[in-house]
């Protein structure tokens, strides 16, 4: 009995002791960390970048860095490996190449300080033959949810879909899409499988996988791209018809109950407002129209009525008069927003953007041909500076007025004045209200015009960190 009790005393003073010990370590811990027992989320500079150009029909690539303190080093090479294209390694600097092939999608990964407001385009020129247009892109970025705007089957004689895993393990994919008609309730389009290092395109409305035969009957769409494992890079391209234009669809800003579409073009043609409300309930939404000449509710179409899960069609032509415009939307349900645009013998998309002023400048990688801005400053007067740069080198700052509630626009130039390609910088200045951007790259006249926008988005300079705090549980298994 004696021995029982000793051992069993030994057995519970060994546990007591190393609970003694575990409440030493945390105390010490406590009171030796330095700052605070819990630290809110904070900004970092961007040090990592990925971004996928679709490929296709070739074009030329473009990759544009922001002047800034550090290094880093930037490569683009194809998906699906191989030895680099081009590498940059000294932030401001500028490459662009025409691509022979279009049956590879490339890869741009930057990592250190050249990585923070990095940006990268793909720009397809056909001025002849059934694919004739002016086709611009955002290479996009890898996400695991990702919406676009975009006319129907019944609208296009082509919708193709690229996907682009960039990463090691094979991704998952559910597609599914809203009409004017409602949800297209369908099996398929699920579970698409893209393998690691490829890029797979899915044919809307003509296989399986884009949605089968209940899509083809769509005239406008809201295609959600959402992965259960792994992600995805995507890039939507219309074929409108034989001579009738081609383009790359900007990724519309995820839904919102206040948005901004800015970057109508202005002249002859048709402009369309599409709309879409993603929820369970219906959304009324007013409208107003921003111009050169101010802003005002057009007339008879102040207020939108959109059922819920559809896609809404609203025209704009007679509101806006030839005009450049932005379009601010304000709800009472989160809605997706953007607009379709013909001219001459082409067709151009826009879609919902966040301001410049909210996080970052706006970086264009490719400019030629005529290149515009549209800048609009909805709640309150702003001065942009644009800065042009390629390899003669940089422009003199050109600082643009934009005056409170009105769209203006500003012509950009090459810095040596050449028919080379070439950046800009727009970067609102100290004081401004924030401001929203679009690019209008054009060439040709009349029923040979074509064209391209391409929606500015503020370029990512930091990321916020979440937040952290003290726990016992990092000292226990």
């Amino acid at each position: 009995m004696d021995k029982l009790l000793r051992f069993l005393g030994m057995r519970y003073a060994t546990a007591a002791l190393m609970l003694v010990a575990v409440a030493a370590l945390y105390g010490a811990a406590t009171f030796t960390r330095p700052g605070e027992a819990s630290e809110k989320g904070r900004e970092a500079a961007v040090e990592h970048a990925v971004m996928v150009c679709p490929g296709h029909e070739g074009g030329r690539l473009a990759v544009q860095s922001l002047t800034q303190k550090g290094g880093g080093r930037v490569d683009t090479t194809t998906t699906k490996g191989g030895a680099a294209v081009a590498s940059m390694t000294s932030p401001g600097q500028g490459w662009d190449k025409d691509t022979e092939s279009g049956e590879e999608s490339y890869t741009v990964r930057a990592t250190g300080p050249i990585a923070a407001g990095l940006e990268a385009e793909q720009t397809t020129h056909w001025g002849s033959g059934p694919d004739r247009g002016l086709a611009g892109a955002r290479c996009a970025k890898p996400g695991t949810d990702l919406w676009f705007l975009s006319p129907g089957p019944v609208s296009t004689d082509r919708l193709d879909l690229y996907l682009t895993n960039v990463d090691s393990q094979t991704a998952s994919v559910d597609l599914t899409a809203l009409s004017g008609e409602g949800p297209l309730d369908t099996p398929d389009g699920l579970a698409i499988q893209v393998a690691p290092r490829t890029t797979r395109v899915v044919k809307i409305g003509d296989s399986a996988e884009g949605l089968g035969d209940v899509v083809r009957s769509a005239a406008d769409l809201a295609l959600r791209v959402r992965t259960t494992s792994g992600r995805v890079a995507a890039s939507l391209r219309v074929r409108a018809g034989k001579k009738k234009g081609i383009e790359w669809l900007p990724q519309a800003r995820e839904p919102a109950r206040s948005v901004l579409v800015p970057g109508v073009p202005g002249g002859a043609g048709q402009r369309r407002l599409l709309v879409s409300v993603p929820g369970e309930a219906d959304a009324r939404i007013r409208i107003q129209v921003i111009t050169s000449g101010g802003a005002f509710a057009p007339q008879g179409q102040d207020v939108l009525d959109a059922p819920a899960k559809t896609v809404t069609s609203v025209p704009l032509t007679g509101a806006l008069s030839g005009k450049a415009a932005a379009v601010r939307l304000a709800a009472d349900r989160p809605i997706l927003a953007g607009f379709a645009a013909d001219r001459g013998a082409d067709v151009a998309y826009g879609a919902a953007t966040a301001p410049l002023a909210a996080s970052g400048p706006g970086v264009v990688a490719d400019n030629r041909f005529d290149s515009s801005l549209i800048l609009t400053a909805p709640s309150g007067a702003a001065t942009v500076r644009v800065v042009t740069v390629s390899a003669a080198g940089k422009s003199a700052p050109q600082d643009v007025e934009v005056p409170a509630g009105r769209t203006v626009e500003a012509e950009l130039k090459p810095p040596g004045g050449d028919d080379a390609s070439y950046g800009a910088v727009i970067t609102p200045r100290p004081g401004s209200a924030p401001v929203y951007a679009s690019r209008v790259l054009a060439t040709g006249k009349g029923e040979d015009y074509l064209f391209t926008v391409l929606p500015i988005v503020p370029a990512p300079m930091t990321i916020r960190l979440p937040d952290t705090a003290d726990s016992q549980t990092a000292l226990t298994p």
